[in-house]
């Protein structure tokens, strides 16, 4: 059996995983950060994009979108505390990239009274969300 880590997702809503993990990989402010069981402790910030979860004996790797927030490690526990978490499969694209198209014609009107700063953060976890999206049909294909 494989030496694993409990790894506990939630959101402000709601608890989206809690189990045990081989690994995680978390969108970290500076890059992706892999966990494995035993890893030193950390807190770090996470920005928008995908966890991806090992899960023991499971072929496909849990696929969880966030939004940003904040990531603790502990030698066997891994915490996610997201702003907004959604599971790869419950992913909606049409809003997705409707949003995506919001913030980029927000960006581009000068005369909009959009604050440029929060387009440009909700462009990017538009994109975020996309390339989920994306990582999620090519595992499921």
């Amino acid at each position: 059996m494989a030496t694993t880590i409990h790894v506990d997702v939630v959101s402000a809503e709601q608890e989206i995983f809690s189990g045990v993990a081989e690994a995680v990989i978390v969108p970290a402010l500076m890059g992706e950060v892999g966990i494995y069981p035993r890893h030193a402790p950390m807190i770090t910030e996470i920005k928008p994009g995908s966890v991806r979860i090992k899960i023991p004996e499971q072929a496909e790797d849990e696929l969880i979108y966030v939004s940003g927030g904040m990531l603790e490690v502990q030698p066997s526990v891994v915490t996610i505390l997201a702003d907004t978490a959604i599971r790869g499969g419950d992913l909606d694209e049409a809003k997705a990239l409707e949003a995506k198209g919001r913030a980029e014609a927000a960006m581009k009107d000068k005369s909009s009274k959009i604050d440029y700063a929060r387009a440009q953060a909700e462009l990017a976890e538009s994109i975020a969300q996309i390339a989920a999206i994306e990582k999620f049909r090519k595992r499921s294909r």
